[in-house]
């Protein structure tokens, strides 16, 4: 964990702190909860919403708060060693998810049944192809000579904020999989609100590291 800053109130430093941690947790029960429920390997599809969580619930969560000024679980490795971190992370995400979709589409011609007809279905394709271009896109960071005529800082705010809007498609992508007739009819009452309430808690946490990181990059060069 990072040490705090010297004008940083308290206050502020401690919520900022306990709100990472939860956010470690809650990324880390949800996905628990989807693997309990789906018992990976009792059949094709069972491997979709395993897949699914672990990457955009827990590999993508934990990657982004690599750099969490309050709760980093590395907080006092290097930046750059982070960037690696992070990388590695990511590029599980990316492999977790595109497995995932393979195993639903397979399912899917399996059963005969069509494609994309949900706009879970939709935004899940979408999410899986932002996901991909973003990682791809990540090696100019990894390799700065891969984009020359971009400054280093311009392609970390790029990369920053296509990252958020990758986050929040991939929490939308989890929360309407909650509304899907499998996990309905396998989750009702309070516990279904429990559920949507992880990946919303933890897309509120990583919006406010994101942005607050960036506001604070332009009010230091005021």
């Amino acid at each position: 964990m990072s040490t705090r800053h010297e004008s940083e109130p308290k206050l502020y430093y401690y919520t900022r702190t306990m709100c990472g941690i939860c956010t470690h947790v809650t990324c880390a029960v949800f996905t628990g909860f989807i693997t309990v429920l789906s018992k990976p390997g009792s059949s094709l599809f069972s491997w979709h919403p395993f897949l699914m969580s672990l990457a955009f619930s827990f590999f993508m969560t934990e990657a982004i708060l690599l750099f969490n000024p309050h709760s980093s679980p590395v907080g006092k490795l290097k930046h750059k060693t982070k960037g690696r971190l992070h990388w590695i992370l990511q590029c599980l995400c990316v492999f977790c998810a595109i497995v995932g979709l393979i195993a639903i589409a397979y399912n899917k011609n399996l059963n005969e049944k069509p494609h994309f007809t949900s706009w879970h279905g939709l935004i899940g394709l979408v999410t899986v192809i932002v996901v991909v271009l973003q990682s791809l896109g990540a090696l100019s960071l990894l390799y700065p000579k891969l984009a020359k005529g971009w400054s280093l800082a311009k392609l970390k705010r790029y990369h920053a904020t296509s990252g958020l809007l990758t986050y929040l498609l991939g929490s939308i992508s989890l929360l309407l999989g909650l509304c899907t007739a499998w996990f309905s009819s396998n989750v009702s009452g309070y516990v279904w609100y429990l559920a949507a309430l992880c990946p919303t808690l933890c897309a509120l946490v990583i919006m406010s590291q994101v942005t607050n990181a960036y506001m604070a990059k332009k009010r230091q060069q005021y």
